[in-house]
């Protein structure tokens, strides 16, 4: 067996491992890489291999940096089975048609901008009717559900407490008379999340590819970051200010306006209004609902008023585009969700765009943001930042909470990695940007010394 590293690898954008077993080529992953918009462009635009000669795919859970360029590979002739949970398959029903539309909107946009300079228009990476074809590719399979998407390979989805549906993907592989697992952890959870089941154990794993995205970082306390945010929302609420969070429409989303709705009901913070500016984000919440049986089976302790731990009274969801504009129009204190969580598609560029130089405002992330995207470069300090090709300067207030994100941390991933069963003989370390995997790779060794530990760099392979 052999496995290529072709995306995610020493980064956190842009998964994909291609394995090669028994003669066939199973794909785990297919997302957007997210990052410098050249490389970003050559990265997704084009694949290290022949899409048609791929014989299955198997996907770990439906956020873009994982499945967001599966419309690309179908649109460059791979027409075989995408395998995922029934969760997941749900989720990437919604959200590859919607980031094909953002895809299609965002080159016209830019074409526009560009016309006006003279410069020839942009083409989008793949249209509706690509990613419409892909969905009707999916098929899902429940967790502990066993299948065989090639010869000579079992898969079987777990629990990994990430979004909704998330999986670690356990593979049991026969090949030339000799079995082992290989266990591909997906995105990790935390674990206690308000809304997920905790990542489950994996039993006789011989060897294991594992997230790194925070390695060698430590999330702050859970109860101390629900208090700063009710401090941050009162303290821009008393000033007459917005409150804007980027927030990815899986996943964030969700757990943020759960957040919300406990602190409004505590009496923490005023009930104002909030919006929800994503229609993805609305039908994503639906899919959560659809899939309650899979969520913690005590997630309305804590909610008031009878309301829906997704919805509430104060909480709108903006579908309509002409809608979200006139958000900008009103000056009164609002919160605004809006995704994408990295700030490099979406409604939220607008919203940052019209925003972010009033230093009344607050912007909030809740979630990692990928080393070069608009999003990074608003948390590491950067002013002026360029939005839609014009340079704006930052001067509303900036807050990243790393306590939200779905990803384990040091200490998570190392109990994670403590809970695992069997005599690993090799760990991949991948998902995390360099220093973090590297990181990871040092923690790994201690409590693994029998282990090999590797860290690949993009296109790097590895023959078992």
């Amino acid at each position: 067996m052999k496995i290529h590293f072709l995306g995610a690898a020493r980064t956190t954008t842009g998964s994909m491992y291609l394995i090669e077993v028994n003669g066939k080529r199973l794909l785990l992953e297919c997302g957007l890489f997210q990052g410098h918009r050249e490389e970003t462009t050559r990265r997704n635009t084009s694949f290290p291999f022949d899409p048609q000669s791929i014989d299955a795919v198997v996907l770990s859970h439906a956020h873009i940096d994982h499945a967001g360029n599966l419309p690309n590979l179908v649109k460059h002739g791979y027409d075989g089975p995408i395998h995922a949970t029934e969760a997941t398959r749900d989720l990437c029903a919604i959200m590859l048609i919607d980031s094909a539309h953002i895809q299609e909107q965002d080159a016209l946009f830019v074409s526009k901008w560009r016309a006006k300079k003279n410069k020839p228009p942009v083409e989008p990476l793949y249209r509706i009717p690509d990613a419409e074809k892909a969905v009707k590719q999916f098929i899902g399979h429940g967790y502990e559900q066993t299948f065989s998407p090639v010869s000579g390979v079992n898969v079987t989805f777990r629990d990994a407490g990430h979004i909704l549906g998330s999986a670690q993907v356990i593979l049991d592989v026969q090949e030339k008379g000799r079995k082992f697992r290989w266990l591909f952890s997906g995105d990790v959870g935390r674990g206690s999340d308000e809304l997920l089941r905790d990542p489950a154990p994996v039993e006789n794993v011989d060897y294991l590819q594992i997230e790194s995205t925070y390695g060698n970082r430590e999330h702050a306390v859970r109860i101390d970051a629900d208090a700063q945010v009710a401090k941050l929302v009162s303290e821009t609420i008393h000033q007459r200010g917005k409150i804007i969070i980027p927030a990815f429409s899986v996943g964030r989303t969700q757990q943020i306006v759960y957040v919300l709705h406990e602190l409004t009901c505590a009496g923490k913070i005023p009930r104002l209004p909030i919006f929800v500016d994503s229609p993805l984000s609305a039908k994503a919440s639906g899919v959560y609902t659809k899939h309650l049986a899979i969520l913690r089976p005590d997630l309305d302790r804590n909610l008031c008023n009878g309301e829906s731990p997704f919805d509430m009274g104060n909480l709108t969801y903006v579908r309509d585009p002409e809608e979200s504009k006139r958000l900008n129009d009103n000056h009164e204190p609002m919160i605004i969700i809006s995704a994408s969580g990295m700030a490099e598609a979406g409604r939220i560029r607008h919203h940052l765009k019209n925003n972010i130089q009033d230093k009344k405002n607050l912007l909030l992330f809740i979630g990692y943001c990928a080393e070069g995207t608009l999003g990074s470069q608003i948390v590491n300090g950067k002013t002026p930042v360029n939005i839609f090709g014009e340079p704006h300067n930052v001067r509303a207030k900036v807050v990243s909470l790393d306590t939200y994100s779905g990803h384990a941390d040091k200490n998570e991933l190392k109990h994670y990695v403590g809970q695992l069963g069997g005599n690993i003989r090799k760990i991949f370390c991948i998902h995390g940007e360099e220093p973090q995997c590297l990181a990871h790779a040092e923690t790994l060794r201690t409590l693994k010394p029998n282990a090999q530990v590797v860290v690949p760099s993009y296109l790097d392979e590895a023959e078992i």
